[in-house]
């Protein structure tokens, strides 16, 4: 079983420390290229996979979906299952690929991730995600956390939210995200998921009084790092950002560092496109097209000077046949005047 000792090994300090913020597992949205310009945005924030499910991997042998970059650390793997013995060897995948933790998905909502029992549903079993992490934890050296809700559809999270995560930390579980809103399983979209029930920060700062031992982050709604920091400062040990990280990566991740971490110096997005150039050059001559890397750079300018012609240019040319980094630099110029 994996020591909770062993950290300065498993590099367990370095998570921990680096989920003072992160940036939330996104489906279709978090993937290598779009964690590869966000680590370049910020060296310390905690940056996750999109969900990976269990099956896809024991049972499909899709090892691909586990591949990212050494500059990426500190990363996690987020998993999605519900079977103990597959999500054990399935974290052993991950582990072994390098990954600084593994996470186990327990908030999804949507229609598919329901119909393999894994997800929000979990929420209505907590003995089996107890079970779940214990199979991990036995499997791997690296640290084993849940991001969960705080209920769904009719529970009351005064009622199951402390018990859920009682049991996951009996179980192992030392570090817990949690999206501070309910999930309704049946009659909401997963986008309505992310908008409509309401958000609850006070039971999310009441677990971390229950639980002090643990390491306990919160999701959900928070846009901003001035929205993020009254948390910590009021006790939490991290906050998780999801969408405003992806559409505004500069607002959120530029100024991650001095302002959350207090270390170096604000990135400058200009120069974070520079660094982008080599990058995409090698993973083009791996294969890759240059749309699928350079969608997640639309956001960089977001609320500057050009930033709407830098997304027109790269979304418009972006797909045409022998679009390269030339069009990126075209579309530099359009906010700063001058080729990169």
């Amino acid at each position: 079983m994996a020591n909770p000792k062993n950290q300065e090994k498993s590099g367990f300090s370095d998570v921990r420390r680096a989920a003072r913020l992160s940036v939330a597992p996104m489906m279709d949205w978090t993937d290598r290229h779009c964690r590869y310009l966000h680590r370049l945005l910020s060296k310390e924030a905690l940056l996750y996979t999109e969900m990976v499910t269990s099956p896809a991997l024991v049972r499909g042998g899709a090892m691909h979906l586990l591949d990212h970059s050494p500059q990426e650390h500190p990363v996690a793997l987020q998993l999605g299952g519900s079977d103990p013995v597959e999500l054990a060897q399935a974290a052993r995948f991950g582990a072994e690929a390098g990954y600084d933790e593994i996470n186990l998905n327990c908030g999804c909502p949507s229609d598919r991730v329901q119909s393999g029992a894994f997800g929000a549903v979990l929420m209505k079993s907590p003995d089996l995600v107890a079970d779940c992490v214990a199979a991990m934890r036995a499997k791997v050296d690296v640290e084993v956390t849940v991001k969960c809700r705080i209920g769904v559809d009719d529970q009351d999270p005064q009622e199951v939210l402390p018990g859920f995560i009682s049991a996951i930390a009996a179980a192992g579980c030392e570090r817990v995200t949690i999206h501070a809103r309910k999930a309704w399983l049946k009659g909401l979209s997963p986008k309505e998921n992310r908008d409509i029930p309401p958000l609850d920060y006070d039971i999310v700062h009441q677990m971390k009084a229950e639980f002090p031992q643990l390491h306990i982050s919160l999701n959900g709604g928070v846009a901003s790092l001035d929205e993020a920091l009254p948390h910590l400062e009021r006790g939490l040990d991290g906050v998780m950002i999801g969408r405003a990280a992806y559409h505004q990566p500069s607002d959120i991740l530029s100024q991650a560092d001095p302002l959350i971490f207090g270390t170096g110096s604000a990135t400058d997005p200009v120069a974070v496109v520079g660094q982008m150039l080599g990058y995409i050059d090698d993973q083009m001559v791996q294969g890759a097209r240059l749309h699928q890397i350079t969608r997640h750079m639309l956001g960089l300018f977001a609320g500057r000077p050009g930033a709407r012609n830098w997304r027109r240019v790269l979304s418009e040319g972006a797909s045409r046949p022998g679009a390269d980094t030339r069009l990126v630099e075209t579309a530099l110029e359009q906010v700063t005047g001058i080729a990169a």
